[in-house]
């Protein structure tokens, strides 16, 4: 730290400028010291002002495997961390001539090639560091193929190794890299030095580079297809036990890595094998397990399996409910949320096939969902309501049941005004609609009366999402032909004519919207208080209006409508 501020002081680094020459006998030796000075944090700014970098990029053509070793080092010290020093590299165009080198002694595997290439990987490494512009740049002049090559070359070269793995590490954040990696067999390398690995360190190493690749779809399948799900399922089967804090991570590593390659629809599949497959068979056995890390991914790897009917179909034909249920009968009291979290999202996504809802429900499933309405958690009430939705879906038994269920219709209209849980509201909403629409049950609308859910249901009317608004029409078209007189004060209250006269004006509803909104008029008119409000706001001339609509269905049931508000007025 002295020597270099002495160095400073002394104008001595504007001299290394003019002997950086790639004639000069002390060459190699000056950059040697440029390499050490910017070891530094302090002086690489003086050596990018000091003028060094352009005379070090130039000799990165020269053929003397010293100076060109020590001009890596020098370059590379200088943009660690240096928006100048990688400023002025880019500039003097060293980037370019260091991928260069790369490619040409790629394929040498003598000791002092291979020390050049691991110093020239850790000055692209340190040239673009959390720089996106810089790796952007790199991925342009192609250094990805080059580096992947290099990994399968030299996978004896511990050093090299590690360098090249940082640096994918770096690059495979970019979205563009992404691409590129999967026109690489980036995957077979990755796997083939992973099961060489003892080292936990290592091991660690890889999966840094692995979990962002394996977002992209094509490199899933490329991995799944190179072995890398033996591997992780080893490595749980290792590190299950263990108290040990790194197998504790390497196992939290492995399942995590085993669940984000099961987003993939092919991959997915491929595993899934028609359900015979082993990995999906020793996946289930996560569930049961005693460690929650494993009933988490147990549990998350099922909802990924359960992406399309088939499978679903077969999973619920083959048992995995009473294990998704026995597992959230251990986390009823206290429970894991992430584990609540992800054994709900399993038992929605089982339930979407319509084969699959009277069983479930037959076998308890709303029953072993109830018992988490007391959850606070708002992760954990949005799965369970999207869950409960998913089985009404066209079982009036249920819808009727459940709809009755007075503890459940009051947990609703209070997430109903849950503002800050825009998903858990939305899906409270939902609910409240289908139990209505499924029942089409008088006692459910009288639950949902008396324990102020009508408001709920005017409001989702105005929604900005079409589905919703049509649900909350259907629900309460439904509520004005069963039970008008119950209903009657809080539809008023909550000025549903004024809400529909305003969806019925504005050109940029919906045909559905504008169609459910004079069904609705229609059934409102047996009560007669609303009836009187309806002739106060002038309904009959919007509606008129739209008896010459582009959309058939809505021009008739205008005709219908206009005809009903004349004949009463």
């Amino acid at each position: 730290m002295e020597t270099s501020e002495k160095l400073q002081g002394s104008g001595i680094l504007q001299l290394f400028a003019s002997l950086l020459t790639p004639h000069s006998p002390c060459t190699a030796k000056v950059a040697h010291i440029i390499a050490e000075v910017a070891k530094n944090e302090f002086m690489r700014l003086p050596c990018v002002e000091a003028g060094l970098i352009p005379p070090l990029v130039q000799l990165l053509n020269c053929k003397d495997q010293e100076v060109l070793l020590q001009t890596g080092r020098a370059l590379g010290n200088i943009c660690y961390d240096s928006h100048e020093g990688r400023s002025a590299v880019e500039h003097a165009g060293g980037a370019q001539i260091v991928v260069g080198h790369l490619r040409s002694l790629g394929s040498s595997t003598d000791p002092a090639s291979e020390k050049l290439l691991t110093v020239f990987c850790g000055m692209l490494m340190n040239y673009s560091n959390e720089n996106d512009s810089l790796q952007a740049q790199l991925i342009n002049m192609g250094v990805i193929p080059t580096l992947v090559k290099l990994l399968g070359i030299h996978c004896q070269n511990s050093a090299l190794t590690e360098m090249c793995l940082v640096a994918f590490g770096n690059l495979a954040e970019l979205e563009s890299s992404k691409e590129q990696f999967a026109y690489t067999n980036i995957a077979e390398e990755l796997v083939k030095l992973f099961k060489k690995q003892i080292e936990h360190d290592k091991k660690e190493m890889i999966f840094e580079v692995l979990a962002p690749l394996a977002e992209n779809d094509a490199i899933k399948l490329q991995l799944v297809e190179a072995g890398l799900v033996e591997c992780l399922l080893e490595i749980v089967q290792q590190t299950v036990d263990s108290e040990r804090e790194e197998d504790i991570a390497e196992l939290k590593t492995a399942s995590d890595l085993m669940v984000l390659l099961l987003l993939g629809d092919e991959s997915m599949q491929k595993l899934f094998e028609g359900g015979k497959g082993s990995v999906f068979q020793r996946v289930l056995s996560w569930v049961p397990s005693n460690n929650h890390q494993l009933q988490l991914a147990g549990a998350l790897a099922i909802a990924n399996f359960a992406r399309n009917d088939g499978n679903c179909i077969h999973m619920v034909e083959n048992g995995i409910v009473q294990k998704l249920m026995d597992l959230l009968d251990r986390h009823v009291e206290d429970g894991n949320v992430t584990v609540q979290h992800a054994a709900l999202s399993a038992l929605r996504n089982l339930a979407i096939p319509v084969v699959n809802k009277a069983k479930m429900l037959s076998a308890g499933v709303a029953e072993a969902v109830l018992k988490f309405l007391k959850s606070e958690m708002p992760p954990v009430q949005f799965k369970l309501l999207g869950t409960l939705r998913m089985l009404i879906d066209a079982q009036v038994e249920a819808a009727e049941q459940l709809g009755k269920n007075v503890k459940l219709v009051q947990r609703l209209v209070e997430w109903c005004e849950a503002k800050d849980h825009a998903g858990v509201m939305g899906e409270s909403n939902r609910l409240l609609s289908a139990l209505i629409r499924h029942s089409k049950s008088k006692d459910v609308i009288k639950t949902i009366v008396q324990n102020g859910g009508i408001k709920h249901l005017v409001t989702m009317a105005t929604s900005e999402h079409v589905i919703m608004q049509n649900e909350a029409l259907v629900a309460l078209a439904l509520i004005a032909a069963l039970e008008l007189v119950t209903a009657e004060k809080d539809l008023e209250n909550a000025k549903l004519l004024q809400i529909l006269h305003r969806l019925l004006a504005d050109e940029r509803s919906a045909p559905e919207i504008k169609y459910n909104s004079m069904v609705l008029i229609c059934a409102l008119m047996g009560s007669e208080t609303l009836h009187k409000e309806m002739q106060s706001l002038a309904f009959l001339e919007v509606v008129s209006k739209l008896r010459s609509h582009e959309n058939k269905t809505v021009a008739q049931q205008a005709s219908l409508t206009e005809q009903r508000l004349a004949v009463d007025s």
